[in-house]
């Protein structure tokens, strides 16, 4: 047949112009270039590694790994926006999304995609590893109850958190924290 295409998956999953990986248990087992170019690797460099160097620290890919379960088994996909850290330890805004191929089993297989947010997001403050955690929530719009509930903090403690993020950021008011999160200006 002239002029038909034929689909070949493994061009398409190499040249996808987002990050993406097939992992097992939280290992890397194929990802293209633009995801090793994100991260600062090549793409060799990443295949058999856990998801951990992808991490600022191990705490936060334990907490990560640990609230994507509840929402893979009732979802089956997930997908959020976090701080992520490149080989260079530069630290970048990313959305992550994620479709697990083990129903209720959601680390066993899956397929993830990774957008580099940084243009339009830059860190600019230093933040802890919790802090990381809890600035990613609050941009999904998540009250400090909501957060306390997820991450297993005191709503006390997640306020706690909010104020030292509003005092790095020298914002105002929630809203403004959020919108400084985001990398928005007015």
């Amino acid at each position: 047949m002239s002029g038909s295409l034929t689909i070949d998956y493994e061009t398409i999953f190499r040249h996808a112009p987002v990050g993406m990986c097939i992992s097992q248990h939280r290992i890397i087992h194929a990802c293209n270039e633009t995801l090793a170019r994100m991260f600062g690797y090549q793409a060799e460099e990443l295949i058999g590694k856990s998801f951990l160097v992808l991490y600022p620290t191990p705490d936060e890919f334990e907490r990560t790994g640990a609230r994507i379960v509840p929402i893979m088994n009732a979802k089956g996909h997930y997908s959020d926006e976090r701080i992520m850290k490149r080989a260079s330890r530069e630290l970048f805004w990313c959305h992550v999304s994620g479709r697990s191929m083990v129903h209720n089993d959601p680390h066993a297989a899956g397929i993830w995609t990774f957008e580099d947010l940084s243009e339009k997001r830059p860190v600019t403050a230093e933040l802890t590893p919790r802090e990381r955690e809890i600035s990613a929530l609050l941009v999904e719009g998540k009250t400090s109850k909501l957060i306390a509930r997820q991450v297993g903090l005191s709503p006390r403690t997640v306020e706690m958190h909010r104020a030292k993020l509003m005092r790095k950021f020298s914002a105002a008011t929630s809203s403004e924290l959020v919108h400084r999160l985001l990398g928005v200006t007015h």
